[in-house]
């Protein structure tokens, strides 16, 4: 094995994820249940200085390029400015974003940029308050509404919008949402609703899917497929809206996959490393990294965990099983 993050497949992991928290100020329907989850104990979670060093062998020992935050609810880590600025130090200088609910960018915006974020996805699935409230239990639109513009004022672009569409609750409003984000110059993404739920409630028929929300899409706007290889390892197809150079993308992690181009590694906020956000296995590195391993130990175990990834994600297979874990204690 090289000293790379390679697997079996030749894919190479650039881009880490990596989870602060598993806690949320939401309820969204599609993650976990009104009453919230058991959380992780504060001795599990790794601390400020665990993940720092983490993501510095990541970055200086085994070539990851981009850092994305994630939580939970990565806002609620109270170290996170600082985390961001040790990040941002590092050389080779990676690309710092943070995935957000966006309910405390509007005062953390200016901060965070200042620290060295470079951009944010927030996630934003409806335009009415009403079906926000149905869709994730909370009263906190207005809010996602100041923290995506403050986020904009603060200059982390560009500023990324993932909405996720629920059959019968908010999958009209595909053309308004895409109206809205170009009004106001963010990037809309859909994203399939993924089985990645606590209540394990996902079922494949009742999923928008990526062809239903194009269809949406084109009944207001024209869609061009982007060039050819400008996707690259990244999640969503793109098309230009109306000639460009607009762009909307979509996620279809369901029907569509793109494991092979897949270029991720994720470290959950208790230290295992999850090499396909759908596998059921983890590695333990906050073990190592607490017994006093040194970083080339660690690098080798990360490596490891990384080389035995899985061809695909197995959701076209009909025996697939959900991780144990929700998404909100994996990490984006």
């Amino acid at each position: 094995m090289t000293s790379a993050l390679v697997d079996t497949y030749g894919r190479v992991a650039t881009d880490l994820r990596v989870s602060l928290t598993d806690r949320c100020n939401l309820r969204c329907s599609y993650c976990m249940p009104e009453e919230g989850l058991q959380w992780l104990a504060r001795p599990d979670l790794l601390t400020d200085d665990e993940i720092v060093r983490m993501v510095r062998i990541a970055v200086t020992d085994l070539g990851v390029r981009d850092v994305r935050f994630t939580g939970g609810e990565p806002l609620l880590r109270p170290g996170l400015a600082g985390i961001l600025a040790r990040c941002a130090e590092l050389e080779p200088r990676p690309k710092l974003s943070l995935t957000t609910n966006g309910i405390g960018l509007r005062r953390t915006a200016d901060a965070l940029r200042e620290a060295g974020l470079d951009r944010v996805n927030v996630s934003l699935d409806t335009l009415r308050p009403d079906v926000f409230r149905t869709l994730t239990r909370r009263d906190r639109h207005h809010d996602v509404l100041d923290g995506l513009a403050a986020a904009r004022a603060a200059g982390l672009a560009p500023v990324k919008v993932n909405a996720v569409l629920m059959r019968g609750v908010n999958d009209d409003e595909a053309p308004d949402l895409l109206g809205w984000a170009l009004e106001h110059d963010y990037e809309l993404r859909f994203i399939e609703q993924m089985p990645l739920d606590a209540q394990h409630g996902w079922q494949r028929e009742g999923m928008v899917t990526a062809e239903e929300i194009l269809a949406g899409l084109r009944t207001r706007f024209d869609l061009t497929p982007e060039a050819d290889g400008a996707r690259g390892s990244a999640p969503a197809e793109r098309w230009l809206v109306d000639g460009g150079p607009a762009r909307v993308g979509v996620i279809a992690s369901v029907t569509r996959p793109f494991c092979r181009a897949c270029d991720r590694t994720r470290l959950t906020a208790d230290g295992q490393v999850r090499n396909c956000l759908f596998a059921r296995e983890e590695s333990d590195l906050r073990g190592a990294l607490r017994s006093g391993a040194s970083d080339a130990r660690i690098a080798e175990l990360w490596r490891a965990a990384m080389w035995g990834k899985k061809a695909g994600s197995g959701l076209d297979d009909p025996t697939f099983l959900q991780p144990q874990r929700p998404m909100s204690a994996i990490g984006g």
